[in-house]
């Protein structure tokens, strides 16, 4: 699989400087962004899908926003993230790419963000969850009243570095609590039955669920 992994990161186009020097700062000080070939994935999906309203849990320095809005420089997106710090450098990276007009970035608790967003009557065709892991479920469940019929929603990390298919690759007690409430995630994801779900097996794992129209519903 090594092999394989390193092959796909060849095939990974060149994105430019702009953004080889965020993947460089996010690697230099730890902070988690999606993996190239992730990435890559996610933005050929806002190719293909060509969402105009886009919701992101989990903004950390704006890397995946400002990615997914070059696939889809018509679209708008609204991200949500509740470290400070994060926000700020996030804020700086999008003014720094002249995109403060198409990104909106919004400064709280995603759960009670995205509570408010319902209350506005706020609706997106494309949702992108990267947030706190162990909050999966309750975040997917909370979103779910933003998402227009036949919207998408992505989860990032849904096989968490391989422990959700293999918990005894680490013995670390929070890491294989994380993997089990993932692995939980995953389980009921899939049985969901207003979506179609499918978990992708790159990077660190991708789950995408299309919500079915309502004469599905009636058909199902």
């Amino acid at each position: 699989m090594d092999k394989v992994v390193q092959y796909l990161q060849q095939t990974v186009p060149d994105h430019g400087t702009f953004y080889q020097k965020l993947e460089q700062y996010a690697l230099e000080n730890r902070i988690p962004i999606m993996e190239p070939v992730s990435m890559n994935f996610l933005t050929q999906l806002i190719r293909i899908k060509q969402p105009f309203k886009i919701l992101e849990l989990g903004t950390a320095i704006g890397y995946s926003a400002l990615r997914m809005l070059e696939a889809n420089p018509l679209a708008t997106i609204t991200t949500i993230e509740r470290n400070e710090e994060m926000y700020r450098q996030a804020n700086d990276n999008i003014q720094k790419a002249n995109k403060q007009d198409d990104i909106q970035i919004l400064l709280g608790d995603a759960i009670e963000v995205v509570q408010e967003l319902v209350t506005e009557g706020n609706k997106f065709d494309f949702i992108f969850i990267d947030a706190a892991k162990g909050q999966y479920k309750q975040f997917f469940t909370e979103v779910e009243a933003l998402l227009e019929t036949k919207g998408i929603i992505v989860c990032d990390n849904v096989l968490f570095r391989g422990y959700v298919a293999d918990e005894s690759k680490n013995d670390n007690i929070r890491v294989q609590k994380l993997a089990t409430k993932i692995r939980s995630f995953n389980d009921w994801l899939i049985k969901q039955p207003h979506y179609h779900t499918s978990i992708i097996p790159i990077g660190d794992g991708l789950s995408i669920s299309v919500k079915m129209s309502s004469n599905s519903f009636n058909d199902a």
